[in-house]
């Protein structure tokens, strides 16, 4: 991709390639035409900021997504990240399973000791995500992690059959975990 800019006479930072990858996706096609329309729209480098003016509205909403908004406090985000996903076809289900999964590991890392590796061998993760979850559970008290970890189970039994309505269980899981972080 950074090949098309150059091939213009334009800059493009990897960071706004990311930006772009993520808004528009892995299609080619799609892709090559984001590209195109950046290059004759835009003047000077290429950068993230700018990439999110044209594309920001369409980047994709995945479970994960969601999940990292709500674990990050910013509720608004993760409710609008959660409606986005729905409308474009996510199943409830998966979005349920991406908040436990999160919430799991941020359990299993705030009561170990050690070093990012010691710990990542103790608990058979992976350092960098034992990186992240370390920095995570600075946002929590032990109340809003049970809190949280309630309702996201709650949520799974109703996602799995026990309500009417699986995407109020959802965004209720959602909203209870990003006022659950501290300071929020």
């Amino acid at each position: 991709m950074a090949t098309e800019f150059r091939a213009a006479g334009r800059k493009i930072s990897s960071n706004a390639v990311q930006t772009l990858v993520n808004a528009v996706g892995a299609n080619l096609s799609e892709l090559a035409a984001a590209c195109s329309q950046l290059v004759a729209d835009a003047t000077g480098a290429v950068t993230p900021e700018l990439v999110d003016r044209y594309y920001g509205g369409r980047i994709e909403a995945t479970a994960f997504k969601v999940a990292d908004a709500a674990m990050a406090g910013n509720g608004p985000l993760a409710l609008s990240t959660l409606r986005h996903a729905l409308a474009t076809g996510a199943d409830p289900v998966p979005l349920v399973a991406a908040l436990a999964a999160k919430l799991r590991t941020v359990a299993k890392v705030a009561g170990a000791n050690g070093s990012p590796a010691q710990i990542a061998r103790e608990l058979g993760m992976q350092p960098w995500l034992v990186e992240q979850a370390q920095r995570d559970v600075r946002r929590w008290t032990p109340e809003g992690l049970v809190r949280s970890i309630q309702a996201t189970a709650e949520a799974d039994a109703q996602v799995k059959g026990l309500s009417r309505d699986p995407v109020y269980a959802v965004e209720h899981a959602v909203t209870v975990i990003a006022t659950s972080v501290r300071g929020y």
